[in-house]
């Protein structure tokens, strides 16, 4: 059975910094690219990052140039290193098997003083 459990997230003050981590089991983990969303109350859930099978990378607008995702395949693991946190990154982080419907259950996020 596929299983994504993040973890990592909490409450920052603007301008920290969190690194979430997504472990993966079930499956052959290196095979897949990754991707991290979020999703704030009364909005869409978007995509946050992905990291191809390979290493490529992309990332959204909004968080270019704050943001890292990496991953180890030796652990079963994707993170996402977010810095200079802003209030407007408030949102529930889930991990997802790129192109699959699995999902991790998510880890809340919250930016505030």
């Amino acid at each position: 059975q596929v299983q994504l459990v993040e973890s990592g997230g909490g409450l920052v003050q603007p301008g920290g910094s969190l690194r979430l981590s997504c472990v993966v089991s079930g499956t052959i983990f290196s095979n897949y690219a990754m991707g991290w969303y979020r999703q704030a109350p009364r909005k869409a859930r978007e995509l946050v990052a992905r990291i191809g099978r390979g290493g490529t990378t992309n990332y959204a607008n909004s968080v270019k140039g704050r943001f890292t995702i990496s991953r180890d395949n030796a652990k079963n693991t994707v993170y996402l290193l977010m810095n200079t946190l802003k209030p407007e990154d408030t949102a529930v982080y889930y991990c997802n098997l790129d192109g699959t419907f699995y999902w991790g259950q998510g880890t809340q996020v919250t930016v505030s003083s």
